[in-house]
This record gives C-alpha cells, sequence and structure tokens, in this order.
C-alpha cells in the first residue's frame, strides 16, 4: 500500500544576500552599541580614525578625571562649594557638557552611516534608525539636560549675588543681619518687618540667632555713622519704630551718597548701635517669596502648638491651622511665621525662630538636587543681598557645620528688654553672653525654677528646668500664640541653647 505519511516539512533556506544583511544588521547595532560604551571607537573600527582617535582620547580623559573629581568632592566639601558658586567654571562646564552632547549626537550620526543602512531590509533599516535615535536623543539629552542645570545655577548666581567688598570675620565671627519684609499699597520697596542676626563662628559654624523687634525705638545708631550724626541722640522721634529707619532713610537718599541700598544701610546702622556687632553682609528675604520656597523645597513640617489663623477675620480665605506636628505648604509656612492674630510681635518672633530651624535641619542636599530649578528661581525672587559671589562657598561650608549643631538665640524682647526705651548696655551684655556662651567661654548658668518663673532665666519655662523635674512633676508650660511662654514670661524661643528643643 502506499504510504499515507504527512510530507515532512523543509527547513528554510537563506540566501547568501539573506545571510549578507543578517551581517550587516549585527554590523550596524555593534557600531552603535560601541558608540555608547565608547565614543570613537566605531570610527576606529570602521571609519575616519583621525575622528575617532580623538573623540576616544576625550572619552579616557574624562573616563580618567570624572573619578578623580567625585573622589575629590567626597572628601572635600570647599571644593564642590567652590565649584558650583563659582561662575566662571560653570560657564565652562556648561560649554562643555553642550559640545559632548552635540559631539556624541554626530557621532551616533556617523556610526548609523557606517552601518551602511541602505544594505539592510526594510524591518532591519527601521529597527536600526529606532535604536540609534534612542540612543543618540538619551544621551544628548542627558548632556543637555545637565548643562541646562548648570546653566540655571550661574544665572542664580549671578542675579543673586554681586561683586561687592569681602568682609571679613569681626572677632571670628560672621554676622549676617537677616531682613524680612513685604511690598504693599503705600509701602516704599520692602520695610524690614522682621530683622534677626545670625551670627556665626567663623570656624565651628555654631550660630546664634540674635532677634530685634520692629517696634523698639529710642536706641543709638552705630558711632560715626551717618545716621549718628542726623540723630545724635538716637532715634528718639515721635512714632519712630527700628522698622521705620529703612523708610526715613528712602525719603533722604541725599544723605547716603552712593548708595543703592539707603534703607538697608540705615538699618544696619541701627542695629550695629543696638547690639554692639558688626554687621558683615545682610540678606533681604521677600517674605511673599518665601512661600514658593518653601513649596519648592516640598514643605516643612513644624510642631504647631495652638491654633494659628490663616488670614484675618473678614478675609474670605480666613481658615486656622490646626495644632499638631505637620508638614506645612508654603502658604501656611508664612502664616505660621506670621500671624498675630491673638499673639503678640514677641510670639510672632519665636515662631519665625523655629521656622528659621526647620529649614536649616530639613532641607536636605538630595531635596535641594531634586527641586533645584524650583529652588533656584524662588530664591532669585525672594532674596536680594550684599553677600559677594566669591563667598558663597565659605558661607555654604559654614551652613553644612551648622546644621549639625544646636542654634542659640536671644531676643531683645520683654520682659528682659523695654522695647520703647531699651537699656543699651543691658542688650550689649545680653548678646556678648548669648556668643560666649555658643563658643563654650562660659558655661551656660542653670537657672532655678524661681527664676523662670519669674522670666528672669534664659527664657526657658519651669517645665525645661532641671531641679523641677527632679522634685516634683512640673506644670505643663504656658503658651501663648503658638509659642512656649508668655509675655509676662518670656517666650522660649527667643532665648534657647537649643532651638530645636523649644519649638
Amino acid at each position: 500500500m502506499p504510504s499515507t505519511a504527512a510530507p515532512t516539512a523543509q527547513p528554510a533556506r537563506f540566501t547568501t544576500l539573506d545571510r549578507a544583511q543578517r551581517v550587516r544588521f549585527r554590523r550596524a547595532v555593534a557600531l552603535m552599541v560601541m558608540t555608547v560604551l565608547i565614543p570613537g571607537s566605531a570610527q576606529l573600527v570602521a571609519g575616519n580614525r583621525w575622528v575617532g582617535r580623538i573623540a576616544t582620547r576625550v572619552w579616557l580623559g574624562l573616563v580618567v578625571s570624572v573619578p578623580l573629581l567625585l573622589v575629590l568632592s567626597y572628601f572635600s566639601h570647599d571644593f564642590v562649594f567652590w565649584a558650583i558658586s563659582n561662575t566662571l567654571v560653570l560657564g565652562l562646564v556648561r560649554l562643555v557638557l553642550m559640545a559632548l552632547a552635540v559631539g556624541w549626537a554626530l557621532l551616533f550620526m556617523d556610526a548609523w552611516r557606517l552601518g551602511q543602512p541602505l544594505g539592510l531590509q526594510q524591518r532591519q533599516r527601521l529597527a536600526v534608525v529606532g535604536v540609534n535615535g534612542v540612543l543618540c536623543f538619551s544621551v544628548a539629552g542627558a548632556l543637555l539636560f545637565g548643562a541646562h542645570m548648570v546653566g540655571v545655577q550661574r544665572h542664580f548666581m549671578l542675579t543673586m549675588f554681586g561683586d561687592g567688598e569681602v568682609v571679613g570675620a569681626h572677632d571670628g565671627r560672621f554676622n549676617v543681619l537677616l531682613l524680612g519684609g513685604d511690598s504693599g499699597a503705600g509701602r516704599w520697596g520692602l520695610r524690614p518687618d522682621s530683622l534677626t542676626i545670625a551670627s556665626i563662628d567663623a570656624r565651628t559654624g555654631k550660630t546664634v540667632l540674635v532677634g530685634l523687634p520692629r517696634n523698639m525705638s529710642n536706641f543709638p545708631f552705630a558711632k560715626d555713622s551717618v545716621m549718628a550724626k542726623q540723630f545724635p541722640k538716637g532715634w528718639d522721634c515721635d512714632d519712630c519704630y527700628l522698622n521705620a529707619v529703612s523708610t526715613w532713610a528712602q525719603d533722604h537718599t541725599e544723605i547716603f551718597k552712593g548708595s543703592r541700598t539707603p534703607g538697608v544701610d540705615a538699618t544696619v546702622m541701627a542695629v550695629e548701635g543696638i547690639t554692639g556687632l558688626e554687621i558683615n553682609y545682610w540678606s533681604m528675604v521677600n517674605l511673599k517669596g518665601f512661600r514658593s520656597l518653601v513649596d519648592a523645597v516640598g514643605g516643612v513640617t513644624l510642631t504647631v502648638r495652638d491654633r494659628i489663623p490663616v488670614g484675618l477675620p473678614q478675609d474670605p480665605f480666613y481658615r486656622h491651622i490646626e495644632p499638631g506636628t505637620r508638614k506645612l505648604d508654603g502658604e501656611d509656612t508664612l502664616w505660621f511665621a506670621r500671624a498675630r492674630d491673638g499673639s503678640d510681635d514677641y510670639s510672632r518672633m519665636a515662631r519665625q525662630k523655629c521656622v528659621m530651624n526647620a529649614m536649616l535641619q530639613q532641607v536636605s542636599p538630595q531635596d535641594a538636587l531634586a527641586n533645584f530649578s524650583e529652588i533656584a528661581e524662588a530664591s532669585s525672587e525672594m532674596v536680594s543681598t550684599n553677600v559677594p559671589s566669591s563667598e558663597v562657598d565659605t558661607f555654604l561650608d559654614l551652613a553644612i557645620k551648622a546644621k549639625s549643631q544646636p542654634i542659640a538665640t536671644v531676643s531683645l524682647v520683654p520682659p528682659k528688654v523695654v522695647t520703647a526705651d531699651p537699656d543699651i548696655d543691658l542688650v550689649h551684655s545680653m548678646v556678648a553672653a548669648a556668643i560666649d556662651r555658643a563658643e563654650g567661654k562660659k558655661p551656660a548658668p542653670a537657672p532655678t525654677t524661681e527664676a523662670a518663673a519669674a522670666g528672669a532665666g534664659d527664657g526657658m519655662s519651669p517645665a525645661a528646668t532641671p531641679a523641677a523635674e527632679a522634685t516634683t512633676p512640673a506644670p505643663p508650660p504656658s503658651m501663648t500664640g503658638g509659642s512656649i511662654g508668655s509675655l509676662k514670661e518670656g517666650y522660649a524661643a527667643n532665648e534657647a541653647e537649643d532651638l530645636e528643643s523649644v519649638c
């Protein structure tokens, strides 16, 4: 009988042309992979060797230098801070990254040409075009994005910092006046409603915040200053407060010859006369722009001890920030720092110091890198300063050192200081004592329960007194306007050895 078995399938046979196309396809893919791993290697193998030698030498130079720079950056913060604050270096790095992006993209296009795409089947040709396009745009796009980020940093340095005079540390400390204000109808520029000196140890970064109330009056100006000559008996006119010095100076700019910031200059003269400290630099913060900065870093976590109003009762958006430890966005953080409804100026000063501490402690390098563009844009809109760009690396290094240490505070407020007629000798001794304690020149006095109850201690509440804890359970601390303490006994955050512990 004839066999009924099905015929066996014949194996597919590839022609010589098919095998040649498969070899060319693998060769084309290999050239692109070689360009990814070692730019210029494809040209050394199959193209212009002169171009290949230049590209591979550049690549080898980067392979050697980049790891060395990373190792140096790991062991030397000073080098990193210098590099990211030097506009010449930033401009050079930006140009190098852009050149690398263009050059690498051209090498990918040449590798595609060397792969002889016209000799491939349509499906293979499309695959080569797709792979080459993805690799080209990925590599060049990453480099161009890096160039953009470097450009953002350079623009930030150019717009925020100038080429002003470098001022050395005074008695081993940098004293930076931080001014907070906002602009609005009927106001000339930025009126400093918040005044704080950050006194920073030039070696250790240990920081003391000296708070000055905006409603202080009857104070002297720095000796031999322009304002001292105008007011030899001090700032003793009717309704003249510390935050009005700036307005007066801007109305009398003719006495501040050559000054671009007469209001700030006059305020510095007042602060130096009050505290006895020499101010190195100043930084003016637009509090409305501060909101954008907080949003740029993803919010800030604060302990809300009492209901804090957002807005005024007549505002349509009026509400409250409820008590608890919570992360606040820029809007709520701004109101936490500025709200006065149901409190007073000195409680607000205490809350502002808590915000300063939280920003310093919580903004990590990772957060700053992840939100770099937003932070740079918000900072440019928010801050004006006379800190020279050449000094930025110094202050970045000090900020890193300060981050690992408790921040001390002293505020020139009641009950110790009568803001309407301050005892300047007492003020000078308070500031000097706070700085001495921070430098370890003498131990901070241990407050007794009686002194703390009378508000004559270091601003800590009775609950924070070790002697009270060792005897009877301490009563809960008093609270006013969301700050520990009261106007009568003083607010803990306004005078403390460790700001975070009382926030």
